[in-house]
């Protein structure tokens, strides 16, 4: 048995986690910093690598106790060096080297974007992976904040990207029409959750989003859609038809274009949300379908926070012509189970790093 001691901070949730052979999770400790970003409408790079510093040896400390086990039991070390941002992967990579050199293990390397397609093939101890093993081909779909990217798996150390966005990623196209709608951060909950309270069983009339197909690929492109959703806000408010969003965004959009209007949530909002979120969930699994059909994929792997959406697993599994692994809510999000599960296969191939190792805020996926 191979046991890792897993670290991620690249963006806003501080986690770690200990892992047996790449499957089993023993204990999984995730300290978000949403409530402390949300204010802010982001986050806050500064603010980020801040937190990581102070709740990242109590994050190790908790995950080991949760484990069961103490740092003799230890393997290696793994971290995430990329893609995120600088300063709070700089905070993780210096404790995993330091902790490394001060046990005798080694250090492995995780990219980021490679360890989300990991997570469905986690398990806590006595129960199996809810995909088992991976059934190669597979064709994964990334979307998180940063990213959403299409890959091909040959196996677990042949990734190929083969469709990626060429502008905003879903996730950041769901925080900035959250903003626009005044629905607050993160963006990805709040608008499934508006789009809950919509009346009807589907999107009609003018309220229907035209879809970003980028023919002949398969890229993705959001920016379209959000500036699609202010022309709405904005058409709401010229003409005096009640207007969505919280008073202090709706003023903001209100002074821009010189407008006024009537500052309440109500159903308009709820039909936006619903508008958006069915456009980017078409977009989203046409492409990934297609991309199955096109590769021969036997499977198809859904990664990343915006994963987490359920109107898009809902669709994912409706439409894949493949079994579709959804990994569970908890490994949808960034969490540290999923960087020792692709740690564990990096190690059986000699893959570690050694002292002079460094981050990679911009690392590509299939890079490490």
């Amino acid at each position: 048995m191979t046991r890792i001691l897993a670290i991620e901070t690249s963006c806003d949730e501080t986690a770690a986690a200990v892992v047996d052979d790449g499957v089993v999770v023993r204990s999984s400790i995730v300290v978000s910093q949403e409530a402390i970003h949300r204010r802010w409408g982001g986050v806050v790079p500064e603010l980020a690598s801040r937190e990581h510093a102070v709740h990242l040896a109590p994050a190790v400390r908790r995950a080991l106790e949760d484990a069961g086990t103490g740092w003799p039991a230890i393997d290696a070390v793994a971290v995430t060096r990329g893609p995120g941002l600088a300063g709070a992967l700089v905070v993780g990579l210096n404790f995993a080297r330091a902790a490394a050199a001060a046990r005798g293990v080694p250090v492995v390397a995780v990219n980021h974007l490679e360890a989300h397609l990991h997570a469905g093939w986690l398990a806590r101890p006595g129960e199996a992976a809810s995909g088992a093993v991976p059934d190669f081909p597979v064709v994964g779909l990334v979307v998180s904040g940063g990213h959403t990217e299409l890959v091909v798996m040959r196996d677990r150390a042949a990734i190929k990207v083969v469709g990626r966005t060429r502008d905003d990623a879903a996730g950041e196209a769901f925080d900035k029409v959250a903003r626009i709608l005044g629905l607050g951060y993160p963006g990805g909950p709040a608008i499934q959750a508006a789009a809950a309270l919509a009346p009807g069983s589907k999107v009609e009339g003018r309220e229907v989003l035209t879809r970003p197909w980028m023919r002949g690929s398969f890229d993705f492109s959001f920016s379209g859609l959000k500036t699609a959703m202010l022309r709405h806000v904005e058409g709401d408010l010229q003409g005096h038809r009640t207007p969505v969003g919280n008073p202090s965004r709706l003023a903001e959009v209100a002074r821009a274009i010189g407008a006024e209007g009537r500052t309440e949530v109500d159903e308009r909002t709820a039909r936006l949300a619903r508008a958006f979120q069915e456009a980017v969930v078409d977009v989203l699994v046409t492409k990934t379908c297609d991309a199955a059909i096109a590769h021969g994929a036997r499977q198809v792997v859904l990664a990343g926070g915006v994963a987490a959406n359920l109107r898009l697993r809902e669709a994912m599994l409706a439409a894949s012509p493949v079994p579709v692994l959804v990994p569970p809510l908890e490994y949808c999000t960034d969490n540290a189970a999923m960087v020792g599960a692709v740690a564990y296969w990096q190690l059986l191939r000699g893959e570690i790093g050694g002292p002079g190792i460094d981050i990679r805020p911009n690392l590509a996926l299939g890079e490490r």
